[in-house]
């Protein structure tokens, strides 16, 4: 979801080997050695250069798809020791984990340079978020967790097969209807949020709870719906923002951002899945 800051920068070019050139060019015109040399080296030095294996992303401290990969599955895994303890931890605890795993996503959303213990720090506290809310949901419908839990993943393998394939893309216009409707659905969080704790809506999910269809198909799972396509074309930005830092050489620090913005996006992937499993559970009570 969130941009990646220095995607854009491309690899500092110098004039060191120019340079060494030189020095070798003159040395031997002034008759300082007597082995001949190409760009201030010897002949073995070249010949040892050229055996050398080409330098991988790693060496060159670029940004890589495999080393994306590693850093988002270690973010994955601290969000899971503390979905761990915020199911079995009482209620207070993902409340607060909530409160900083928010302060934090703005922190790591606006921070210039990311930084890998903020981001491990917001997967902890997010996952003590995650798992407290899946506890409250799975003990009003018992099994509804793994179901949400495998339709996140069904969303996640289904958007990166298209992507992959290069049948989905991100492109301005689909990005410019994406952030409208974003901004339409923060403001529909925030009154809901105010509605439910004034007691105006009594449901368990405020507005979404209320008994009104369309087309015989509750209201709330019809937003839900929404909200969860919203998040598979957050994915297609991920994606395509992990594709441009790496086609374009950028700093391998980033790819914490790039594991970052997945992690923020599949949190709100599963939540939206699971209160859609949780309005259709109490629909058919």
């Amino acid at each position: 979801m969130a941009f990646k800051p220095g995607f854009d920068q491309s690899p500092a070019f110098n004039d060191q080997g120019r340079g060494a050139w030189g020095a070798g060019a003159g040395q031997q015109q002034a008759g300082w050695g007597h082995t001949p040399q190409q760009g201030g080296m010897t002949p073995e030095q070249l010949q040892y250069m050229y055996d050398r294996p080409t330098a991988n992303p790693v060496d060159t401290d670029r940004m890589s798809y495999e080393d994306t990969i590693v850093k988002t599955l270690l973010a994955f895994g601290v969000l899971l020791v503390g979905a761990v303890a915020g199911w079995n931890l009482p209620p207070i605890v993902w409340i607060v984990g909530a409160i900083v795993g928010f302060v934090l996503a703005l922190v790591n959303t606006f921070k210039k340079k990311p930084s890998p213990g903020l981001v491990l720090a917001y997967a902890f506290f997010e996952g003590l978020f995650v798992g407290g809310i899946s506890a409250a949901f799975n003990a009003q419908s018992d099994g509804i967790v793994a179901q949400a839990v495998f339709g996140t993943l069904g969303v996640f393998a289904v958007t990166l097969l298209l992507f992959s394939s290069g049948k989905v893309r991100a492109t301005p216009k689909a990005t410019r209807f994406f952030l409208i409707a974003m901004v339409g659905y923060l403001a529909f969080s925030l009154v809901n949020l105010v509605l439910m704790l004034t007691g105006v809506t009594t449901g368990a999910q405020g507005l979404r709870s209320e008994p009104s269809f369309l087309f015989g198909i509750p209201w709330g799972v019809l937003i839900g719906v929404f909200v969860v396509l919203m998040a598979a074309y957050s994915l297609i930005l991920d994606f395509d923002q992990i594709k441009t830092g790496v086609q374009r050489g950028a700093p391998r620090i980033y790819a914490w951002t790039a594991a970052f913005g997945l992690i923020v996006t599949l949190v709100w992937l599963y939540i939206e899945i699971l209160r859609i499993l949780a309005l259709l559970a109490s629909n058919r009570d």
